[in-house]
């Protein structure tokens, strides 16, 4: 008989135990704090069905797995946002890799996948470090396929040296466009422009799918996060037009910063805008000693990847697979 139980996570307790698992495979780390934090900016689950029948709605079930002496060794969640495609499920699940391939993995995604079938979802999503062979042979094994490549790179700003790049600027003010920060120019209207260029720019994301969130959703996870200061949030304009936007996040673990968006207009490409922002958002960061910058761009994004890495010189580091199993 297996010597550990699965249970539905209880909040607040369980998050010290899950940060740190959570802590092996994001990209940046967390704490129960703020995992608890932005749970409680969620309202209790409500799902339905859209008239082909796909799931719409949002819930976000958690389980954890807890061993003979009571230590929480494992952890999985199903969630998917308003905003989410029909129909899909997104989740993660980790466990001790002390105590791997002793079957928790598989019970605990057995626990998860009856959930989602229950709840009549078409497709399971899980994002994966193309690093991590074990987990993604793992997916594999569950008729998981990968859909998307994203890769990531780091700025280390200790050594870094931008030669002419912060020309860009100058030469974008020079054609008329003004650089100001959100702290500039600060309350509801400026903040609704934001959300403007946010929707139109994030279609063209390589493999965007869903809806856009609405002004007060995309404000609570965008702008209003823990780590984003309207100071650090650089915006071009055209007369009094946003046209283009750079907003970075700080972690308070590492103090590192994170290219939380980047967006031009359209009929703004081109220019060398996005570079002008990218080196804003540079000087931002080594004016507040911020050790490294890190970002991540779909493998099929060719113009951020070339500004990133060829011009700026971010650093390439290992990156994630989006993993897609479809539900029968």
């Amino acid at each position: 008989m297996p010597n550990w139980i699965i249970r539905k996570l209880q909040q607040p307790d369980d998050f010290k135990a899950v940060a740190p698992l959570l802590n092996l495979i994001w990209s940046e780390p967390t704490t129960a704090e703020q995992l608890n934090e932005d749970e409680d900016k969620i309202p209790p689950g409500k799902l339905h069905y859209n008239e082909e029948g796909q799931l719409m709605g949002w819930d976000r079930p958690k389980w954890v797995v807890e061993d003979e002496h009571g230590h929480i060794v494992a952890y999985a969640i199903a969630w998917r946002a308003p905003w989410t495609e029909p129909g899909a499920l997104i989740y993660n699940l980790v466990v001790d890799p002390e105590i791997r391939c002793n079957g928790i993995g598989n019970e605990l995604y057995e626990v998860l996948n009856q959930w989602a079938l229950e709840v009549k979802a078409t497709r399971l999503i899980g994002y994966m470090k193309e690093s991590d062979e074990q987990s993604l042979d793992f997916a594999e094994r569950r008729n998981h396929v990968k859909e998307r490549h994203s890769f990531e790179s780091v700025l280390d700003l200790a050594t870094f040296d931008g030669g002419t790049l912060e020309e860009s600027i100058k030469d974008a003010e020079r054609t008329g466009i003004q650089f100001i920060t959100l702290a500039d120019e600060p309350g509801e209207v400026s903040e609704r422009k934001l959300h403007d260029l946010y929707k139109v720019t994030h279609p063209d994301i390589p493999g965007y799918s869903g809806d856009f969130p609405w002004f007060e959703e995309w404000k609570k996870w965008s702008i209003a996060q823990n780590g984003v200061r309207p100071e650090w949030i650089h915006i071009a304009k055209d007369c009094e037009r946003f046209i283009g936007v750079v907003t970075l996040q700080q972690n308070e673990q590492t103090r590192a910063m994170y290219h939380e968006y980047t967006g031009v207009l359209p009929a703004y490409r081109g220019r060398r805008i996005a570079l002008a922002l990218k080196m804003l958002g540079v000087q931002t960061a080594r004016a507040h000693g911020v050790p490294y910058l890190k970002t991540h761009n779909d493998s099929m994004n060719a113009p951020m990847l070339h500004i990133n890495r060829d011009l700026i010189g971010f650093r390439a580091e290992p990156g994630s697979y989006k993993m897609v199993c479809e539900l029968r």
